[in-house]
């Protein structure tokens, strides 16, 4: 029998599988309803997004008749400068002093930064409950803006930062209950499937 299961599949056991259209609606189903339980039962973190307009102005930093490489050198070693910003000791201090957690507890992966070179840069804060959430989001956010507006050594001149979202700012959970059920239900499908063969196999 060991030999059996262990061999590769032939083209009954796969035929057998694909012609069981009920395994695959049942796994389904069975796996979506146990990932809503789930969700229900211990749902994912809920995360706050809190939204700063950048505008790096690189149109007036770089002259017209310099390349498009130029200017994306100058976005990307710009963006960085900020980037390190809304990460620095005093960022974070600022965030700490508002919120009361510690800055080691602000970088153990609660805070996430989702930024382009220009345009809008989201602050985005997870926590279990919701308004702990918005508050620290809008406090990064804030506290970000606080410190490039002080124009620190470095800074681009000519850049320009300003709120777009700090207030009654969008919370969702970090993973959507569509995403929990789809997984549950390839899951589902994957372990049913496998049972199909195994039994199949072991038949034979």
């Amino acid at each position: 029998m060991n030999k059996i299961l262990l061999a590769p599949p032939e083209r009954e056991d796969l035929f057998a599988l694909l012609s069981a259209w009920r395994i695959w609606v049942g796994g389904a189903l069975l796996g979506a309803v146990l990932a809503a339980i789930i969700y229900f039962v211990a749902p994912p973190p809920f995360r706050a997004q809190a939204t700063v307009l950048v505008d790096q102005n690189a149109e007036k930093a770089i002259p017209v008749e310099q390349t498009d490489l130029r200017k994306f050198d100058f976005l990307q070693r710009e963006t960085d400068k900020l980037v390190l910003i809304a990460w620095a000791d005093q960022t974070l201090g600022v965030v700490s002093a508002q919120t009361g957690l510690p800055v080691s507890a602000l970088r153990d992966g609660r805070l996430q930064l989702s930024q382009p070179s220009d345009g809008g840069w989201h602050f985005l804060a997870d926590s279990r409950d919701p308004q702990t959430a918005s508050a620290l989001a809008a406090a990064w956010a804030g506290a970000f803006v606080q410190v490039v507006q002080s124009k620190p050594a470095g800074i681009n001149p000519l850049l320009e930062i300003n709120y777009t979202q700090q207030q009654n700012l969008p919370i969702t959970r970090t993973i959507s209950m569509g995403t929990y059920v789809f997984a549950g239900s390839l899951i589902g499908i994957a372990l049913l499937a496998l049972a199909v063969l195994f039994i199949h196999r072991k038949d034979a």
